[in-house]
């Protein structure tokens, strides 16, 4: 069970920020010896679902010459990530957090190596 979407809404991530729920894995290699659990979350590459994405990358307003204007509409590049997408991840880039007894990670885009979409 993932985030409920009452839950999700409260989730403000920023800038390029994604957070990603952790494929969980069976702790059997393939050749069926039982891992000590722990063992595949440190690899250094990972697999996940994205649940949440931010706004972007911020970028200057076009009125750089009138400092003292109200520039309060922030213009975004939006994130290549979408929500729902599976992401190949570095977990050396990614900060671990828990809510709700479950286990998400947040990590910049530039640490998602490939995203697999099943709509593209």
């Amino acid at each position: 069970m993932s985030l409920s979407s009452e839950a999700l809404k409260k989730f403000i991530l920023i800038g390029d920020r994604v957070l990603i729920r952790p494929k969980t894995s069976s702790g059997q290699t393939k050749s069926g010896l039982f891992l000590p659990p722990g063992i595949e979350e440190k690899e250094e590459v990972q697999t996940g679902t994205v649940l949440k994405t931010g706004p972007g990358y911020a970028i200057p307003s076009d009125e750089v010459d009138e400092p003292w204007k109200d520039n309060t509409g922030v213009k975004y590049i939006p994130l290549q990530v979408n929500e729902g997408d599976t992401a190949i991840y570095l977990q050396r880039k990614a900060h671990e957090i828990e809510f709700n007894k479950k286990k998400y990670v947040i990590l910049p885009q530039h640490a998602i190596l490939m995203v697999i979409r099943e709509n593209p």
